[in-house]
Parts: structure tokens; C-alpha cells; sequence
């Protein structure tokens, strides 16, 4: 059988709070989750997993708009531009998650977000257009809170399910760790085809790890 496409998603908060380490960090992070998401991909031969970014600020943007296949990735730096508007970025994700352009065949897309602060725009209508859509309603979803000041009941309402948390990331061990997770507990929850309706992280809880920063005094 041929294999089926994961569409994994990153939305990237770019604001200004985002400037000097974290946004350095976040760069670095991303960078070093790649070959483990090759190596995950690897191990779902049956899955074809395929990256790309959007970025949101002033204005929401496609960082990389055309899936790539995740041998053929190389990460680009994002940098930080003005205020934070989350939902203009779901607004664009939103319009992919419908088919077409989704592949009927696909599996569970994945949607990552991370931010540190308060949406500046009307998130909750670009929440409704992604829960709105066939695939966003599928999407397992993962939500990374950087540092203290991050709206984590924004976060919560993405992830769309109480049984899910999102992760905190307060300093740059925490977010290393927290992207890594993201990064390959998500693919291989969205490589697993599901017998039957119902969402399958309701019944399986998709548990966050516990991000130790006991050793770590590089605190945001």
C-alpha cells in the first residue's frame, strides 16, 4: 500500500516578546527536532511525513508554504515583527485543511503552536474556521506556553480537548525538551491510523512529559 501523507504543521508566534534568546532558542530547538522527526518517520513507513511553517506577528505568513517532505527539510530562521496575531495565522491554516487541498487518503494532520503571549486579533473566529474544516477537527494538536507571560487559556481552547495541557516552556532547557516532544510524540500519533469515529486522543490521552528545569537557572 502506498503510504499516506501527515501534514505537520508549525504556527510560530514571531511578536517582538518573542526577540533576543527565545526566539534564538526556538530556531535552534526546531532545528535540532528535524532528523529525530526523520528518524520517527522512518520508523511509520506507512506515513509520509511532510513539514511547513507559518509564522504570525503584524501579519500571519507562510514561512514555508509547500509541504516538504521531511528527508528534504532544512529549516529557515524566523525572525521576530511586531504584535501577535494568532488568529490570522489559523485563518490561513484553516483554508488548508480542507479537501481539497488535503488529500482525502491523509492522515491525522498535525497542528504545533507556540507562543509566549496574548493574541492581538480575533483568534477565537480563526479558531472556529480551523475547527470549521474536516481536517482541523481530525488535527492532533499540540500547544508550547514560552515563559510566564504566554495566555495558556488560549492555548487550552486550540488544543480543543481537556484532557490535554499545554506544555510550559520557561527557559530554554524546558523549550528544547518541549519541542522535541512536540515533534515526534505528534507524528507518531498522527501516523497511527484509527478503526472507528471518535477522537483517539480522548481515549488514549496524549500526555505531555513532566519538563524538569531543576538544573537549569536560565529562567524566562
Amino acid at each position: 500500500m502506498a503510504n499516506r501523507p501527515v501534514h505537520f504543521i508549525w504556527l510560530l508566534d514571531c511578536s517582538y516578546s518573542m526577540q533576543g534568546e527565545k526566539i534564538a532558542r526556538l530556531n535552534y530547538a526546531i532545528r535540532e527536532a528535524v532528523p529525530e522527526m526523520r528518524a520517527v518517520a522512518h520508523d511509520n513507513p506507512a506515513a509520509q511525513l511532510l513539514l511547513r511553517t507559518v509564522t504570525f506577528s503584524t501579519t500571519a505568513r507562510w514561512h514555508h508554504q509547500t509541504p516538504v517532505p521531511v528527508d528534504d527539510f532544512t529549516w529557515q530562521d524566523v525572525e521576530v515583527d511586531g504584535t501577535t496575531n494568532l488568529g490570522e495565522a489559523l485563518h490561513l491554516v484553516s483554508r488548508e485543511l480542507q479537501s481539497p487541498p488535503m488529500p482525502q487518503r491523509a492522515l491525522k494532520p498535525v497542528l504545533a503552536l507556540v507562543s509566549d503571549g496574548v493574541p492581538t486579533d480575533d483568534w477565537k473566529a480563526g479558531l472556529k474556521a480551523v475547527d470549521a474544516t474536516p481536517w482541523g477537527r481530525k488535527a492532533v494538536r499540540v500547544a508550547i506556553a514560552i515563559g510566564h507571560d504566554a495566555d495558556r487559556s488560549v492555548l487550552q481552547e486550540f488544543l480543543a480537548n481537556p484532557e490535554l495541557q499545554p506544555l510550559d516552556a520557561n527557559s530554554p532547557k524546558q523549550l528544547a525538551a518541549a519541542i522535541r516532544w512536540a515533534s515526534t510524540a505528534a507524528v507518531k500519533a498522527a501516523s497511527q491510523p484509527v478503526a472507528g469515529s471518535g477522537d483517539p486522543l480522548a481515549k488514549q490521552p496524549f500526555a505531555p512529559p513532566v519538563l524538569d528545569d531543576d538544573d537549569d537557572d536560565d529562567v524566562w
